[in-house]
């Protein structure tokens, strides 16, 4: 009679557990059951808990409880289980990454890539690498600068050279780009849209975007090692208009297999002449390969009034070296401008130096360029510049320069010093 109603009010109490806490959510607590001394039918004793007066049955009637209960709980594969009873619906179900302990979300450290307004070719490598089909993000960057100038008698200048910030989506085979540059006098800077086919081989510009000239043009602002781009492409982009961001449509074309080919052509919006009255449009294209991973090879050429009839053009060759972490540009022009024939020549040089574990990098850079002038005037411009830049993570950067140059009109040589502290998110 005793034995029974122990039997009874142990199973009462194994019912009453599995009803309270679900069977998928009870943790086996009990102690497996010794198979060679339930085998052998030895009686062992009575234990009396602590938190109640009834007495457990130490027989194989209570340890066979014990086992059913434990065989409906989750195995020990899945996991355990942090959530509520209630969240979990079946036993056999995938325990997601948040339930289990000390597994963490991956993170992206890689670098990041550049937008397709600023840095066309460094773009291209995100579509080689096969990015999600669809994304929307926002970018922006801010440029602080500090200058001491001979020509202003070192005159200190502190400002902000650029906020940019912007807006890209992209799809399978269409990419959209707005950005915006609050510290500009033309605070537009890109807008534009691109169609391309599904092997990104064949694509179509229609909006805002750079031009297709000079090599120095089409690096991005963040990746170029200096903190403007020079006394060349000042002179022929700023001074003359030739290239720089235009209105217009554009075609490009490019294959992989044959060498990294690539070849962009289109149809600019023209400058305007000494009255204000907009001039027909302008053309540009340029051609790039890469015969070997680190070596780059280039031509560029930007006409003038192609419909009215050429009055000035300019065609360019360039080159670019990496290897070991060292990077060399070299770029020549010829061409005519307004004040008559012109030729120019720029080489840089800058070698980037990991420093620990935590994506710091240092970065010494040195360049030299020379600007001929010729025709009804006779003018020259050069310029030696000499930096050090340190980086961090692909987010942050501080860059120190100076630059000894004769820019056209100047009456003799000056220096500028300047530091720059720049950061950015995308």
């Amino acid at each position: 009679m005793g034995g029974t109603g122990l039997e009874e009010k142990g199973w009462r109490r194994g019912l009453l557990v599995a009803v309270l806490l679900g069977l998928p959510a009870v943790a086996g607590a009990a102690p497996e059951p010794d198979e060679d001394s339930a085998a052998e039918g030895v009686d062992r004793p009575l234990e009396v808990s602590g938190d109640d007066d009834a007495a457990k049955p130490r027989d194989g009637t209570g340890d066979a409880l014990e086992g059913a209960v434990a065989q409906a709980m989750p195995t020990g594969s899945q996991g355990p289980v942090m959530g509520a009873p209630e969240q979990v619906t079946e036993p056999g179900a995938p325990v997601p990454d948040a339930a289990v302990p000390g597994k963490k979300k991956k993170k992206d450290t890689g670098p990041k890539a550049d937008t397709l307004g600023e840095a066309p070719d460094e773009a291209d490598k995100v579509d080689d690498k096969g990015g999600p089909q669809q994304r929307i993000r926002v970018f922006g960057r801010v440029f602080a600068r500090g200058a001491a100038d001979e020509r202003q008698k070192y005159e200190r200048d502190l400002g902000i050279e650029s906020a940019r910030v912007g807006v890209a989506a992209s799809l399978s085979n269409l990419e959209a780009e707005v950005s915006a540059d609050l510290a500009s006098k033309t605070i537009l800077k890109d807008a534009f849209v691109r169609l391309a086919d599904d092997g990104k081989r064949l694509r179509l510009y229609a909006g805002r975007f750079k031009s297709p000239f000079l090599q120095r043009s089409q690096e991005s602002a963040w990746r170029l090692p200096i903190q403007e781009r020079g006394l060349v492409e000042d002179y022929l982009t700023e001074t003359n208009a030739l290239g720089g961001r235009r209105l217009g449509v554009m075609g490009e074309m490019r294959l992989k297999e044959a060498w990294g080919l690539k070849f962009s052509a289109g149809l600019f919006e023209g400058g305007e002449d000494a009255t204000g009255k907009r001039l027909s449009e302008d053309g540009s294209a340029r051609l790039s390969i890469r015969p070997f991973k680190f070596l780059t090879l280039g031509t560029s050429t930007y006409l003038t009034q192609v419909i009215d009839g050429t009055k000035q053009y300019a065609t360019a060759a360039d080159a670019e070296l990496n290897l070991w972490g060292l990077s060399v540009t070299g770029e020549a022009a010829v061409g005519r401008l307004a004040l008559g024939p012109f030729q120019s020549q720029s080489v840089l040089a800058y070698w980037t130096v990991p420093v620990g574990h935590e994506g710091w990098a240092v970065q010494p850079v040195v360049g030299a360029e020379a600007l001929q002038l010729q025709g009804g005037i006779q003018a020259e411009g050069h310029s030696v510049t000499g930096g050090f830049n340190v980086l961090l993570a692909d987010s942050f950067k501080a860059q120190v320069q100076a630059e000894r140059a004769l820019r056209p009109g100047d009456v003799a040589p000056a220096l500028e010093l300047s530091v720059q502290l720049a950061t950015r998110f995308r």
